[in-house]
């Protein structure tokens, strides 16, 4: 039995820029400032990424902690506004839907998530995009821990829950977008698979050594071998 997480934007879906958007205005209602045009979302969690970006503006980490809780919850309704309302369309990149589908059907696979949304920002997200949140039936998010490379470790501990046995961290196959995906489950010995539909070539994930790298996820048998044998 393996355990398949995948990330989501970038790798399961692009939500036309609604997580940006939404997050800006946040900090901007908080804060007065969004950070650097030139900072990155991509691979971080929800929260790193206020972090980060209001450390570049020289808050300090106390004033970034007392106003997280405020900032999360003007994303999270920022964010719901702009799925509802059609201002920005979420939809799955090539290959998702039947990937997903045949990682749910198989037997010897376990559909789940790791991701530096939270945990109301990913289902928002998935729904927007026609992805049930509830097929995924184990889950690591930017609201269990600021820092992704914490999140394999919950992603594990809830696997053997569900499963009912200890399940060790090589048996975690974790697929996402960034170089930050394919680097955050070394520490339990999990494997990656890299996929350029995000930010990122093939070339440049392939230089932080996945066990395999798409271009996509449209060669579904293709990429169930590679979950099967990372």
């Amino acid at each position: 039995m393996r355990v398949v997480l995948f990330d989501i934007d970038g790798t399961l879906l692009l939500s036309g820029g609604a997580g940006r958007l939404a997050m800006e205005a946040a900090l901007r209602q908080e804060f007065g400032t969004v950070g650097p045009d030139s900072y990155r979302y991509d691979g971080k969690t929800d929260r790193l990424i206020v972090r980060e970006t209001m450390r570049l503006e020289g808050f300090d980490d106390r004033t970034i902690d007392q106003r997280m809780p405020a900032v999360m919850a003007l994303y999270l309704e920022g964010l719901r506004a702009a799925l509802a309302n059609g201002a920005r369309r979420a939809y799955t990149l090539p290959g998702v839907q039947a990937i997903v589908d045949a990682v749910d059907a198989a037997d010897d696979l376990v559909l789940g998530l790791l991701t530096g949304n939270v945990v109301e920002g990913a289902e928002l997200k998935l729904s927007a995009a026609g992805l049930a949140p509830r097929r995924f039936r184990v889950g690591a998010f930017g609201s269990d821990h600021e820092d992704r490379p914490m999140l394999p470790a919950f992603a594990r501990d809830r696997a053997s829950a569900l499963l009912g046995e200890q399940v060790p961290g090589e048996r975690l196959v974790i697929i996402g977008d960034t170089p930050a995906d394919v680097q955050c489950g070394r520490g339990v010995g999990a494997r990656a698979i890299a996929v350029a539909t995000g930010g990122f070539t093939v070339e440049e994930l392939n230089a932080h050594a996945p066990a395999a790298a798409f271009r996509d996820l449209t060669e579904t048998e293709r990429v169930l071998d590679a979950i099967r044998h990372a």
